[in-house]
């Protein structure tokens, strides 16, 4: 499932492309489970709006719209496990499995291609907007993260995946970064020290910023807005690597389950 630096870099790649574009016309294929708002709704909403931005919010694509009588709207696109959302000219051949188009007001088209049709498409109307289930981790303070964490029982690799704590973590992220930190993943995270939440704080904004830089993680469907493939899967220290040498220490890297998620980590660089 695309996670964080993922969903920023497609959000990133359609904005440039189509920030203060109109939308003219709305097709959806009204196939089950991928439309959490009605196709009625949602064309309703987006036909005749400008987009005003796009941008992430957790791992939700959200696209701010300003409609008919000035009136504030978005349009919220997540990619589930397989979803993509591509700006591409018209008399290029649709995908298969391609559940809504958008008609731009230059021609081009905005698509949502989504195979196993986990991805959700929804509409919100008014001032308030899509705030995301739980804090920001590309900007939160190092004293604030520390504060998430206080109290809590559960394994810190499960709290790194908690979106109603930190919104847009997933597998790939939570592993590296607590590699970084030299964090086992089963760590109690209310039994942290401050100086290791420091250093995983640390440890998750740099990762972070690294897998955006380059594009994200490009472990199984993932494409960016263009449909090009991003380049972080080839700086992996752990994740999706047990049995492997540790590129640090050499040791053999370990697989054991957190919160119900398959986790790497290396015995003797993270304690």
């Amino acid at each position: 499932m695309p996670e964080l630096p993922e969903v920023e870099t497609v959000a990133n790649g359609v904005n440039a492309r189509v920030r203060g574009r109109r939308i003219e016309q709305v097709w959806t294929s009204g196939k089950p489970q991928t439309f959490k708002s009605s196709p009625a709704k949602i064309a309703g909403t987006l036909t005749g709006a400008r987009i005003e931005r796009v941008r992430r919010v957790g791992k939700t694509i959200v696209m701010d719209l300003r409609g008919a009588e000035d009136r504030p709207a978005q349009f919220l696109v997540h990619l589930g496990m397989t979803g993509r959302l591509l700006v591409a000219q018209p008399e290029i051949p649709w995908p298969t499995h391609t559940h809504a188009v958008l008609s731009l007001s230059d021609g081009r088209e905005v698509r949502f291609v989504d195979p196993r049709r986990f991805g959700r498409l929804s509409v919100l109307t008014g001032p308030s907007g899509y705030q995301g289930p739980g804090t920001e981790p590309t900007t939160v303070l190092a004293e604030e993260f520390a504060q998430l964490f206080k109290g809590r029982r559960l394994a810190i690799k499960a709290a790194l995946l908690n979106q109603s704590i930190l919104h847009g973590v997933g597998n790939i992220y939570a592993d590296e970064s607590l590699f970084r930190a030299g964090i086992r993943p089963r760590r109690q995270a209310g039994r942290l020290s401050r100086e290791q939440l420091a250093r995983l704080h640390a440890a998750l904004q740099e990762v972070l910023a690294e897998a955006i830089r380059l594009g994200g993680s490009s472990v199984s469907d993932y494409v960016d807005a263009d449909g090009v493939r991003g380049f972080f899967q080839l700086q992996h220290k752990v994740y999706s690597r047990a049995g492997q040498p540790c590129r640090e220490c050499a040791a053999v890297l370990k697989k054991i389950t957190v919160g119900g998620r398959t986790t790497v980590y290396c015995p003797r660089c993270q304690q």
